[in-house]
């Protein structure tokens, strides 16, 4: 595995668990780096009513529509010759950034239902969306960055393999271990950072997403 791409995957494994967490924390439980936490937290619902349901529902068809135009989008891109990652990174940036501005003005977010409250979620959930999509269709040979149960699960396999003597695996173990280990440094300061800094600790995905862009090679 390439420097570029263990930096690149750890950055993103950070990003996602770092959003991921800020969003949990401050907009009453959503995820929105990925959907099948949300699919629990509705099943949960429908035992244990609760008036933050309608922003876990919400989160499902935007998310699905930003999915398809970034991949509308990647299809354009490729067939102009755009630098194709970099022009996701700025997409996701574009989308983190108004994700930023919505927050602000919402604040105090205070209810899961106000109009302000729900776009910010939705916004949030369009941005890690984009990231979900260009890491399938763009880095689909490296680990993925959104959901670690994959990562982890193949780590165990890879680890396992290595003991048994398989020389290739200790080298998948590294494509594995680093964004795991991202996500897990993501997860824990988004929560520290929305303690500290609310809305405003998204500004550090912000700042991320435009290094990556800066870097990337295609």
């Amino acid at each position: 595995m390439e420097r570029g791409d263990v930096k690149q995957g750890t950055a993103l494994g950070f990003l996602a668990g770092y959003v991921d967490t800020l969003g949990f924390v401050g907009l009453f439980g959503l995820f929105t780096a990925h959907v099948t936490g949300n699919f629990v937290l509705i099943g949960r619902a429908l035992i244990e009513p609760s008036q933050t349901i309608f922003i876990k529902l919400l989160v499902f068809p935007v998310f699905i529509l930003f999915v398809a135009l970034a991949r509308l989008a990647i299809l354009h891109w490729e067939r102009g010759g755009a630098k194709v990652l970099r022009n996701s990174f700025l997409f996701q940036l574009f989308m983190m950034l108004a994700t930023v501005i919505c927050a602000w003005q919402a604040a105090p977010v205070v209810e899961a239902s106000a109009p302000l409250t729900l776009l910010t979620g939705s916004l949030c959930a369009a941005a890690m969306a984009v990231q979900n999509a260009y890491g399938k269709l763009l880095l689909g040979k490296t680990a993925a960055t959104t959901v670690m149960t994959g990562n982890v699960t193949g780590l165990v396999i890879e680890m396992v393999d290595s003991l048994r003597g398989d020389p290739e695996a200790i080298g998948r173990c590294k494509k594995l271990t680093w964004p795991v280990l991202g996500f897990g440094a993501g997860c824990m300061s988004g929560g520290v950072a929305f303690v500290y800094f609310g809305f405003h600790g998204l500004l550090l995905p912000c700042v991320m997403l435009v290094w990556l862009a800066a870097v990337a090679r295609d």
